[in-house]
């Protein structure tokens, strides 16, 4: 229980190249996948995980091979936070940027299309926004997958 099936440096670099492929992988799906799971989503994000742990601990079964593997998860996610927040290349090329959905009333379907997202979820957004597409100033599809709506400004508001 206590005995590393594996070496120590193994186990981290085997941990550290599943994280950065799993991170490039999330980032090639798009903002919508991290963004709003749908059930769909959430059993891709399990079946992943199932199929990434073998991975990252080869046949090591032991107490300290596992911790080992989430020591290095949860580091390589504390550097990757701080890495974004200071570097702001960083954080463009890891967390990626707001897009332009639509403006002045109108959607862009290209942009829509492109990003997958759907007329529901724009229509949600307005909703949740309060605000209907003629009022509309911009919709951003944000790096967290998230929409966020700006409604026009009414005439005489500051």
């Amino acid at each position: 229980m206590l005995d590393f099936d594996l070496p120590g440096v193994e186990l981290v670099v085997r941990a550290a190249v599943v994280y950065g492929v799993l991170l490039l992988l999330m980032r090639a799906s798009g903002k919508r996948t991290v963004g709003q799971f749908t059930p769909f989503d959430l059993l891709v994000v399990m079946l992943v995980s199932e199929a990434a742990g073998p991975s990252m601990t080869g046949k090591d079964q032991s107490l300290w091979g596992g911790l080992v593997v989430c020591l290095v998860l949860i580091g390589l996610n504390t550097v990757v936070g701080v890495v974004t927040a200071r570097f702001r290349l960083a954080e463009k090329l890891l967390e990626g940027e707001a897009v332009l959905l639509g403006r002045d009333g109108e959607i862009f379907d290209s942009a829509r299309k492109k990003h997958r997202v759907s007329q529901n979820d724009i229509e949600k957004a307005l909703r949740e926004a309060d605000c209907d597409l003629q009022e509309l100033r911009y919709a951003f599809l944000e790096a967290d997958g998230s929409i966020s709506v700006q409604k026009k400004k009414k005439s005489g508001e500051g």
